[in-house]
């Protein structure tokens, strides 16, 4: 960070926010954005919006011009130097005559990483590597984790008392956290590629899973329902008037029969294999959703998925609002069940924490060591 000035930090920072443009829609794209810069003034801004639209540098040198002659290019992630959708990148900021390029991060995918760096340096560019480098792999963690993984980045989110309750022993649970708090989940929504329930929240809440955002533009991510003995009412909020386009349903039943009027509903059936207590296999689960390019869930569930998720170690991200109240009762139901650990060193780590108000309410995120 020594060689950097203010100046390029400064750049960055709006290269980052230009970045966040794309947030939710990019999948299964990053999100970058990028500046050039000619004699300290910004003459061209750019962001990926979505995959198979140019990329963020494109638009970028498009703005500047022949301003970008011998102009500084800051740019979030290493810019492509493969054909896929659109041309590499790295032709075209060689071509403009840009002089030198500053890069947030290199990219993840170990079949391409550092290759677009090489091809500017060899093409005389001046180029140098990992200015507000944690800002701008954060800002990408969904899809650094697919492009290495070949899995989906999973948050797990719930809302709880301080005592860690998230329903009565009566099984009122409506509503614990206040509306600021409800307004990020929506946020949060829209940042993911999906949304995943178990049917007991389904069948207790009835939800939506919509991303309602005021003013923001209408964003409809993936919804998925596990229900592993078909129960869903056909009439459930969940399908929506766009289903056919945007619902998933997992399930281990095979009858044609039961099977039937649900796929007049959704987009897809996914049939999957069970554990021994007749649960789906989230794994296979998360397996099937990477097929279909979908890099990031945002798990909003009950005690039971939560606890099913946390054995299956597919969480990456948590994210738990406490509102300040104390519930108790011997039969309130708790955050996460399922298997858990058995002894206090095995159970799992979260680290990188981190705590936001919003009002009285507090949000905790932080992220699994699986290691």
């Amino acid at each position: 960070m020594s060689n950097f000035t203010h100046s390029d930090i400064g750049f960055m920072q709006t290269a980052l926010v230009l970045a966040r443009k794309g947030l939710g829609l990019t999948a299964p794209n990053p999100m970058v954005g990028a500046v050039i810069v000619a004699n300290g003034e910004i003459v061209g801004r750019g962001f990926h919006p979505r995959a198979g639209e140019p990329h963020a540098e494109i638009f970028a040198l498009r703005e500047a011009g022949d301003q970008a002659l011998n102009a500084e290019l800051y740019v979030t992630l290493e810019p492509c130097n493969h054909h896929g959708k659109t041309p590499p990148c790295t032709e075209a900021i060689i071509r403009s005559g840009i002089r030198r390029v500053v890069i947030g991060t290199s990219d993840p995918n170990p079949l391409v990483e550092g290759q677009g760096a090489t091809r500017l340096k060899n093409a005389g560019i001046k180029v140098e590597v990992g200015l507000l480098a944690q800002e701008c792999c954060q800002l990408n963690e969904a899809w650094n984790k697919f492009i290495t993984t070949g899995l989906p980045f999973v948050t797990l989110k719930t809302a709880a008392s301080l005592d860690g309750r998230i329903a009565t022993p009566t099984g009122h649970s409506q509503w614990i956290t206040n509306d600021k708090s409800r307004h990020y989940v929506h946020q949060l929504r829209a940042a993911h590629d999906a949304i995943l329930v178990g049917i007991g929240t389904l069948l207790k809440d009835n939800p939506r899973l919509t991303a309602r955002r005021p003013g923001e533009p209408d964003h409809s991510p993936y919804r998925i329902v596990v229900d592993s003995l078909l129960r869903t009412p056909l009439q459930s909020k969940v399908f929506g008037s766009d289903g056919k386009q945007r619902m998933l349903l997992a399930t281990r039943q095979q009858s044609e029969k039961k099977l039937a009027p649900y796929r007049k509903l959704v987009k897809e059936i996914l049939i999957l294999p069970t554990n021994n207590l007749g649960q789906i296999d989230l794994l296979e689960l998360m397996k099937n959703l990477a097929a279909r390019k979908i890099t990031s869930v945002l798990i909003e569930g009950g005690s039971e998925i939560n606890g099913s998720a946390l054995d299956n170690k597919i969480i990456d991200k948590i994210c738990f609002f406490y509102a300040p109240i104390l519930v108790g009762g011997r039969g309130s139901l708790g955050m996460i069940s399922g298997q858990g650990a058995d002894t206090i060193d095995q159970a799992m780590p979260v680290k990188n924490i981190t705590i936001r108000h919003f009002d009285d309410d507090l949000c905790l995120e932080g992220y699994l060591d699986h290691c």
